[in-house]
């Protein structure tokens, strides 16, 4: 099965546009993310609804930050982007007749539940300016500045 990889995408490119001097295109960012820039505009329109980038049109125009990295939390994004599934696991059939599937069911959906609780209380305890300082610190770290 497919990951979901916009999560991590997105805030991988939210990092680039706060270090990026001016607007970064929807062609200039699928370049980036090697996909194509139909995909990165529906996205990217996700983010400015919910108010995190805006968009620019004309020469120069594109897409910008709306707000600070640090008033961005991951579990913000992950809700700009629709709360996509977050497991890859789960029933094969939602309601079952045979009672040992039931069970399975039961088990299964209790322990995502506490699972996927305990990453949406993580996401929302990182801000993007921690991704940003972390990476602040890698990129020292290899001595460059």
């Amino acid at each position: 099965m497919r990951q979901d990889s916009r999560l991590s995408r997105m805030l991988h490119v939210l990092i680039h546009m706060d270090r990026h001097e001016g607007a970064l295109t929807s062609e200039a960012i699928a370049a980036m993310l090697n996909t194509n820039p139909v995909v990165i505009r529906r996205t990217m329109a996700g983010l400015r609804d919910a108010g995190y980038v805006r968009s620019e049109k004309g020469h120069g125009g594109g897409w910008r930050l709306a707000r600070p990295l640090d008033g961005i939390t991951l579990l913000d994004i992950h809700l700009a982007l629709g709360e996509p599934t977050v497991f890859a696991i789960g029933p094969t059939d939602d309601d079952p007749s045979c009672l040992v599937e039931q069970a399975v069911n039961a088990a299964l959906d209790d322990a995502l539940r506490e699972a996927e609780a305990v990453l949406v209380r993580r996401l929302g305890m990182v801000t993007l300016a921690d991704l940003a300082a972390d990476f602040d610190r890698r990129f020292t770290a290899l001595g460059r500045s």
